[in-house]
């Protein structure tokens, strides 16, 4: 009997499963999309094409690792590294020496811009690794010889379209230096794209960090295995650098797969877990307000003998029938989703060329699995009092709206009120990035305490703002609404939960996201001071840039910055930020840069190389102060205690971390500066002195002001910005559909009380007003329920990320208000124009 009730109830009134089938369907789209990109982030790697010919590679590890506690409590925690790893180039010569290798060869890439425009930029390289990407004991050249000192073989593809040939002289700038070298030959198709091949020496020099290499390509002797090679190889560097072979080769060839990985890894699993976390709690308040408005079916059944088990196979089959269906529909828009974001990921630089979506089978299983479950508790725990009442009275029971808190809810719903609260005073004592990982769990707190108090909630909100609907002025529509509202606060609670879910997600995510924005933007304004910022459309500016800018007549002062990251220790994990490498003397800095120093003196950091200046905020979660030791890890994973010398105010925005160019150069990513700041001297003449400046650097190289800096900035915050927007754009747009569906649906379970309404002579219009003044009670009890969730939430957080009050932009508040209004209005205007279509006689007697 009851899988064929279930079977017949789906079949005959499929408008009762419509709302849940839309809420099911959601959730699997939603799941399935951040579990692809969270299998991408785990499986993401590069088929090796420059190694294609190399079987071993030797790279860094591109993670820090440290390890705390003793014991059972022992516990690693890691961290991708803000730049690339590199390994000694003397550990080639240990290599090669093992009887198994015939060939270790050092290999190193680096930026190198051209004096012609017609030239291309280039990857600068070692010739001696210029047949690694060729088969072995192919000639790499196809014309001329291998360079020697003074000397550079460029491919023939960049040559050709420059109109070089061998013998000219070209103008070269890499991290290194400018110099003029001549053409000793071209290199053949294959041996890489728009390339620029030095002698070894001169190119060790030139790349920036001399000493140090990308890898190691290894290469075997005729008689030995990859495994036997790898072996050796292992035994011949140790611990710390890692020995690669298959597509783990990859890693090496585009070390931007680790920041791939960790991109993914972060969307799909810390976003994800709060996604489907929010997927699963809607789809169970659907799917609980559905069963709900069947509480009087479920009476019927008992009062004509079915047993509480009966009614629970019921609703199992039900869900059976109903969740893997809407399961599997929501897998291709979360597929589309999926790709989507991965694409927009790519096109902003985030994703190197050879990662692709990893689309299995796992995911989509778990998005069906996760619907079905939820479905499945949501019915149960529904029903659970229709299905436990006797016979006798479940008819009554089911007319009858529940007044009094249930026992199970009530201290749950208190539980997680206190939980929030206690988040947001740890948020409070918190600092930068750990303050902002707070923020979901916080919302996430707050919003299940507002689900299970809901009824409470909705009663004291019906109470409260429906004081101006008794007035006059509303009318009887405004006071019928008011009493229906505070009689019936299930209902109410059902349709104000998802608008205080919108508010809350969206409004957090975004306001977090306005005030990092702003604050960064005011330092930004406010800091950088200087007359002419320097910048260039490359991969950056040399080195003597800032020398030859602080000679330029008129000039007064000249700093490069060259912008890297660093890692330090926060807790038992690890955690990153922003550095900046200042030229020059830094006494001189707070003429270009004025990052208002609170404690302690820039001029420290000219002392010695082993110092450093960090942000308040920075300096505060590390519990620092000017003398300490400060443990930082180098964007190539380099570990150094710098002494504090000074803090100062604005680092969001510029950089939290303040360290001599020295220190930093050979251990960035790439030692370049991204600006020169220069300061006039008093009455120079500005226009003169641009024009002066913009001849100092490659071609590219654009003067401009601190506008243009702030632009730059703005340019570098574009990932984080869009990444939130998009998050704040899912998890608001599920919770929006989620109160439409939900709102439809209380409307909609109202045909008889509109009925029994138009038969006691009340008018169309009366009817609608009515229900026009509920909605716009409903979006206002969500807006300042959410509104109160946001700034609880934002007040602490914004302190520990910015040091300063959150910034609530009127454009973001006036777009949520509207739209929760605009949502309300019109989810609950078109059912009630669908029931208000029949008679009320026929509307009556066809629900009685």
């Amino acid at each position: 009997m009851p899988n064929g009730l279930a079977r017949a109830s789906v079949r005959f009134r499929p408008a009762s499963f419509a709302g849940s089938l839309v809420a099911l369907l959601f959730a699997s789209a939603i799941i399935t999309a951040c579990g692809v990109l969270l299998q991408t982030g785990i499986t993401a790697h590069v088929v090796p094409q420059r190694y294609a010919h190399t079987p071993v590679v030797v790279a860094a590890d591109p993670y820090v690792r440290i390890t705390t506690g003793h014991g059972e409590n022992r516990s690693t925690s890691e961290a991708a590294l803000p730049g690339r790893g590199r390994v000694p180039a003397a550990l080639a010569a240990r290599i090669a020496a093992r009887p198994g290798v015939a060939a270790a060869v050092p290999e190193l890439a680096f930026p190198v811009r051209a004096g012609v425009t017609a030239l291309p930029d280039l990857t600068g390289r070692p010739y001696g690794s210029a047949g690694i990407a060729l088969p072995p004991g192919t000639r790499p050249l196809s014309d001329g010889r291998a360079p020697r000192s003074g000397e550079v073989v460029l491919d023939a593809a960049s040559a050709r379209a420059a109109r070089l040939a061998t013998g000219d002289r070209v103008t070269l700038t890499g991290p290194g230096g400018t110099a003029a070298y001549r053409i000793a030959g071209l290199a053949r198709e294959g041996a890489g794209p728009a390339t620029a091949w030095f002698a070894d020496a001169t190119a060790d020099r030139l790349s920036g960090h001399p000493g140090a290499v990308d890898a190691i390509a290894v290469r075997p002797r005729p008689d030995t295995g990859t495994p036997d090679l790898a072996r050796q190889v292992r035994q011949a560097v140790g611990d710390g650098p890692k020995v690669l072979t298959g597509d783990a080769r990859g890693a090496a060839e585009e070390p931007g797969v680790t920041d791939a990985r960790e991109l993914f890894t972060g969307i799909g699993g810390s976003f994800g877990g709060i996604a489907t976390f929010t997927a699963v709690f809607v789809v169970m308040g659907t799917v609980a307000l559905a069963t709900g408005q069947r509480a009087r079916e479920f009476a019927l059944l008992r009062a004509i003998g079915a047993t509480p088990r009966q009614i629970r196979r019921t609703i199992a089959t039900e869900a059976v029938i109903i969740a893997p269906v809407a399961g599997a529909l929501g897998i291709p828009p979360g597929l589309a989703l999926a790709h989507w974001w991965f694409g927009e990921l790519r096109e902003r630089g985030a994703v190197p060329d050879g990662v692709h979506l990893d689309v299995g089978f796992i995911p989509l299983t778990v998005a069906v699995g996760a619907t079905l479950l939820s479905a499945l508790v949501a019915g149960y725990a529904a029903a659970r009092r229709s299905a436990r009442l006797r016979p006798s009275q479940a008819l009554g029971e089911a007319s009858a709206a529940r007044v009094r808190p249930g026992w199970i809810r009530t201290p749950l719903g208190l539980a997680a009120l206190v939980g929030g609260t206690v988040l947001a005073g740890l948020a409070a004592d918190q600092k930068g990035e750990s303050a902002a990982n707070t923020a979901l769990g916080v919302v996430m707190c707050f919003l299940l305490a507002v689900a299970l108090l809901g009824p409470l909630v909705a009663r004291l909100c019906a109470t409260l703002l429906g004081l101006p609907l008794r007035t006059r002025a509303a009318g009887a529509a405004g006071s019928l609404a008011a009493d229906n509202s505070r009689a019936q606060a299930h209902r109410l609670a059902s349709a104000i939960t998802p608008i205080v879910m919108v508010t809350a997600f969206c409004g957090t995510l975004l306001f977090l996201q306005g005030t990092i924005r702003h604050v960064a933007d005011r330092n930004v304004r406010d800091a950088v001071v200087a007359d002419h910022v320097l910048t260039t459309t490359g991969p950056g500016l040399p080195a003597a840039t800032a020398e030859r800018a602080a000679r330029v007549p008129g000039v007064d002062t000249a700093v490069g910055v060259l912008r890297t990251g660093t890692l330090h220790k926060v807790g038992d994990g690890l955690s990153s930020a922003t550095a900046l490498g200042v030229s020059g003397d830094p006494a001189r800095l707070p003429a270009v840069l004025d990052l208002g120093v609170r404690t302690g003196s820039l001029a420290g950091l000219g002392t010695s190389p082993d110092t450093v200046a960090l942000a308040t905020t920075l300096a505060d979660s590390l519990h620092a102060a000017p003398g300490d030791r400060i443990p930082l890890w180098l964007a190539d994973g380099t570990r150094v205690r710098p002494r504090l010398v000074a803090t100062y105010d604005r680092g969001l925005g510029l950089g939290e971390v303040l360290l001599p160019r020295s220190v930093v150069a050979a251990h960035a990513a790439t030692a370049l500066d991204s600006q020169v700041l220069v300061k006039e001297d008093p009455g120079a003449d500005r226009s003169v002195v641009a024009r002066r400046l913009a001849e100092l650097g490659p071609p590219g190289t654009t003067v401009t002001d601190a506008a243009g800096y702030a632009a730059t900035a703005d340019r570098d915050q574009e990932l984080n910005a869009w990444a939130n927007t998009v998050m704040a754009a899912v998890l608001g747009g599920f919770a929006a559909v989620a109160a439409a569906n939900t709102l439809v649906m209380t409307v909609l379970d109202r045909r008889r009380e509109v009925a029994l309404l138009r038969l006691t002579g009340t008018t169309r219009r009366q009817v609608r007003d009515m229900m026009r003044w509920e909605a716009l009670l409903v979006a206002a009890s969500g807006l300042l329920l959410g509104a109160v969730i946001v700034w609880i939430t934002l007040v602490p957080i914004a302190r520990g990320v910015t040091g300063s009050a959150p910034y609530v932009s009127p454009v973001t508040v006036l777009t949520l208000t509207a739209g929760a209004v605009l949502l309300t209005l019109t989810a609950t205007a078109l059912p009630t124009r669908a029931l208000l279509r029949r008679g009320p006689l026929a509307a009556g007697v066809e629900r009685g």
